[in-house]
């Protein structure tokens, strides 16, 4: 099933929580709310629930309006950060609430009923714990459960809130992968929010990256990381090192710009005939794409190591530009680390490789 969001806007006070959101989701898509706390994405995904109502806006599935519709007549499956499980219930019982609890017309047989739950309960490798209570469970047990008690009742869309927050990274990987092949053995329509660029890179068929309350960019997770929309996604998508250039620029009547790199003040007929700009021009670059030098060679800036990490494959270098004192993070491999034999307080060269510029400008 298909999800439409249009002009979707919601303020609490004076906060403004979602501004003017539009966004489609395609039946069968797996997508990640992406941001900062405060960006909007969980108050996104409650008003797609029904759990909260937008001050304007519409809400569609399959095309039909749902946004005045109450949760439990839109058919989602909701799954909370904390499972939200029922303590006084055992793992079968939980899982068989949502069948139990339909109307009498639509509610299948108690021998249905056991059959689906220990289909469900074997999808998610929990069989043999039915007869389990909450607290006898882990954490990662515990979200397996909140799944598959969401995916009872047949949910035409899955909703989940940061579904592996609460859980240690070791957990949390596993569980991303068993996601990946659950959504694609039941093919529904999910949205999952979460604050974990890692895990919306490894999980996300489409990544929708918000910041403020809007839509910064939206595209698939190799889109968004490789070609960020601003210096926003590609601050938020990873580490990164910034490299700033100030030059100056003249725009004549027409608007069109003469850049002049040298120049360090206008002259008063510059300011009389031209608007002036002063444009900050900020070059992006990954560690990884860093390169190390021992020799000077053309572009490279020298540095000295102030910091060295070598564990596992990647060797993480912290260096420290000796022309303007900035930190500068770098990742190489085993192999050319143990080339470079380079060591704390040795003076070494910094090339940049792959770079993303955004300039920003500011009128005089």
């Amino acid at each position: 099933m298909s999800i439409e969001i249009k002009e979707i806007s919601k303020k609490f006070g004076n906060f403004n929580a979602l501004d003017n959101i539009n966004l489609k989701i395609e039946t069968g898509e797996l997508v990640a709310l992406l941001g900062p706390s405060g960006s909007g994405k969980t108050t996104l995904l409650r008003i797609i629930a029904g759990l909260e109502e937008g001050d304007k806006g519409t809400i569609l599935f399959d095309g039909l309006d749902n946004t005045n519709k109450k949760t439990k007549e839109r058919n989602v499956g909701f799954v909370f950060q904390h499972y939200a499980l029922f303590k006084q219930m055992n793992v079968f019982e939980n899982v068989a609430f949502g069948l139990k609890v339909k109307k009498k017309k639509s509610r299948l047989s108690n021998e249905k009923i056991n059959e689906k739950v220990m289909e469900l309960l074997t999808l998610v490798k929990m069989e043999n714990m039915a007869n389990r209570y909450p607290n006898q469970l882990s954490g990662g047990q515990k979200q397996r459960i909140a799944l598959a008690r969401a995916l009872a009742v047949e949910p035409r869309v899955l909703l989940l809130d940061e579904p592996f927050g609460a859980l240690d990274a070791k957990v949390r990987k596993e569980l991303r992968r068993w996601l990946r092949k659950l959504h694609e053995e039941f093919n529904i329509t999910s949205v999952f929010v979460t604050h974990d660029q890692e895990e919306a890179l490894d999980v996300a068929d489409r990544i929708v990256v918000l910041n403020g309350g809007k839509i910064e960019q939206v595209g698939t997770p190799e889109e968004v990381y490789d070609n960020p929309s601003n210096e926003f996604v590609y601050n938020f998508l990873g580490n990164v090192n910034l490299f700033h250039k100030r030059i100056q620029s003249n725009e004549d009547k027409e608007g069109n710009f003469i850049l002049n790199n040298d120049s360090k003040e206008l002259n008063s007929k510059i300011y009389d005939d031209y608007a002036a700009k002063a444009i900050n021009e900020i070059s992006y670059v990954r560690p990884h794409d860093i390169e190390i030098l021992l020799e000077n060679e053309d572009s490279a800036i020298k540095s000295k190591v102030t910091f060295i990490r070598a564990v596992g494959p990647v060797v993480n270098i912290e260096l420290i530009r000796l022309d303007n004192s900035e930190i500068i993070e770098a990742q190489i491999n085993k192999d050319n680390y143990k080339v470079l034999n380079i060591k704390v307080g040795q003076e070494v060269y910094i090339r940049p490789k792959d770079i993303t510029t955004f300039i920003i400008d500011y009128t005089i």
